[in-house]
């Protein structure tokens, strides 16, 4: 199959990009699962935008947008990133409202919220399930547009480059290997323009709040067709999911309990009800993520208890009913009132601030191909990303990485567009009583990764993972090559190279920054005041 644009992912950043590049060509949107499989459909909290004067909150700039960012990304934004991005907040809400996305308004205006390490309510929401708002109007107007073509439940196996086939020229994107998960066939998709908008790499640790599907597939299949990949050392743990004590290890450990409800006065608290994060921080339940998911750590350690706490007893009756209807819903199915008990809580996995290295376009070092949103490092996060600042980027990225293509590329053929590209060849078929390795390696993989090279590292368990993941990495090699490939191996395989790829990016960085934290080398150290970046030769 044939498309002038190929975009691999749906979430904002995906059909961002492919609602505008149908109206100057065809687009193919691949999926791996369903549309709402994605990160955007899972958030809650909402997009960051400084909107014009006569709507923000008072005194909020642009300027203020990014001192938060740069002050939240711990040294390492780059600053003509952040300045880009931000400076575009108000373009983006125009063109998600544009596309039938209802934000919450009060008396007219929208209803601006407040998370962790913004100093002004700058964040538009839909109540407590923005993302699921956002990604069912994208959804909606995708279906409905010309010349796009959304396919569900189609793997990508690998990316086509001219370096791949050995042809000596530049290296650049010819199109894709991809699974039809219902017939088990890998299809060619042929374009010289690829988009990955995969999302991230949640599912690599053992509690996220991430859905299945965030296998961190893009970053994987970038670094193996040789694209220069960064910062994957800094893997942010959001502070506040869920914790039910009768169900460790079930949904209720990777629910997660949204940043705008400390926001809107929650509050951080021991089994004692003690503020501790105070101690830690001025600004306390709304520090940044990495200070706040630390203080937790301690305090969790410090004290031997399994969780602490996040109080809203003290707002209003029927505030989070109105405010959070989806969270007080969701606590209220395990039986817990948070208008009347504290929330139990504990930190999980949430966001890659690294990924494949891209300019502020999206350009990544192989020529056609561009990557937005999570699965790309523009410089915008930094070693921490400001909460809300994620949907902004996709969305911004996406209209960026479209205006770049056409700008150098238009829709230009290049002569070698007529070479014939192997087919996908099948190893043996796999015997069923073998998939049981699969899943064994896919827990003791997640396991492993939480046990050490989550909130606090250490050099001994870093080398530790990372001797481990050299033998994951044959047996998974084995089963790509010798048995025929299906959607599990596919995952497994990409979840050990982003993990070999996080190990080795923290290995690297002999300091504690951001959301890298060692105890071996506790304090910041100006000589790594720089981005980790590996690429695969």
């Amino acid at each position: 199959m044939t498309c002038d644009f190929l975009v691999i992912g749906a979430g904002i950043a995906g059909l961002s990009f492919a609602i505008r590049a149908a109206a100057h060509g065809s687009v193919i949107v691949l999926t791996k699962g369903g549309v709402f499989d994605s990160n955007t459909a899972w958030a809650q909290g909402g997009v960051a935008s400084v909107l014009p004067e006569g709507f923000r909150d008072d005194g909020d700039t642009v300027e203020l947008h990014i001192a938060d960012t740069l002050d939240a990304g711990a040294g390492l934004c780059k600053e003509d990133a952040v300045r880009t991005i931000v400076a575009q907040g108000a373009a983006t809400i125009d063109d998600l409202t544009g596309h039938g996305v209802n934000f919450d308004r009060h008396d007219g205006h929208f209803a601006l919220g407040k998370e962790g390490g913004h100093s002004k309510r700058r964040i538009l929401h839909a109540r407590d399930t923005t993302g699921r708002e956002i990604a069912e109007s994208l959804v909606e107007v995708a279906r409905k547009t010309p010349n796009l073509t959304l396919l569900e439940d189609h793997f990508t196996v690998d990316l086509i480059t001219t370096g791949k086939l050995g042809m000596v020229t530049e290296d650049r994107v010819m199109g894709a290997y991809v699974l039809e998960k219902k017939t088990g066939e890998v299809k060619i998709f042929r374009s010289d323009r690829v988009l990955l908008a995969t999302g991230g790499c949640g599912k690599v640790y053992l509690y996220t709040t991430n859905p299945d599907s965030s296998t961190g597939d893009g970053v994987a299949m970038a670094w193996r067709a040789g694209a220069s990949v960064a910062n994957m050392e800094f893997i942010q743990f959001h502070p506040t999911c869920f914790y039910n004590p009768a169900a460790v290890g079930a949904e209720a450990r990777s629910f997660l309990v949204s940043e705008a409800v400390r926001g809107e006065g929650g509050i951080l608290i021991n089994a004692r009800g003690e503020d501790f994060t105070k101690k830690v921080d001025p600004r306390g339940s709304l520090a940044p993520r990495d200070i706040v998911a630390r203080a937790i750590d301690r305090e969790i350690k410090r004290t031997g208890a399994p969780c602490v706490f996040l109080d809203v007893t003290h707002k209003p009756a029927g505030f989070m009913r109105e405010r959070f209807p989806f969270i007080y819903e969701k606590l209220l199915a395990f039986g817990l009132d948070c208008e009347k008990q504290p929330i139990p809580v504990v930190p999980a996995a949430h966001y890659q601030c690294g990924g494949v290295v891209a300019d502020v376009n999206g350009k990544t070092t192989i020529r056609g191909l561009y990557a937005v949103g999570e699965v790309a490092c523009t410089g915008l996060h930094g070693a921490n990303r400001l909460a809300s600042n994620s949907l902004l980027e996709g969305n911004v990225m996406a209209r960026r990485a479209l205006d770049d293509i056409l700008l150098h590329y238009g829709l230009e053929k290049h002569s070698d567009g007529v070479v014939d590209i192997p087919g996908w060849h099948h190893g043996d078929v796999t015997a069923p009583d073998e998939l049981v390795v699969i899943y064994h390696n896919w827990d003791e993989l997640r396991r492993l990764m939480w046990d050490y090279v989550s909130i606090v590292r250490t050099d001994n368990r870093l080398r530790r993972a990372a001797t481990r993941l050299r033998n994951l990495k044959k047996e998974v090699r084995e089963f790509y090559w010798g048995h025929r490939v299906t959607a599990d191996i596919l995952e497994l395989r990409n979840l050990v190279a982003v993990a070999s790829l996080v190990v080795d990016c923290a290995l690297r960085r002999r300091e504690s920054r951001g959301l890298h934290y060692t105890l071996d080398y506790p304090g910041t150290d100006e000589r790594f005041l720089r981005d980790t970046v590996l690429r695969r030769f």
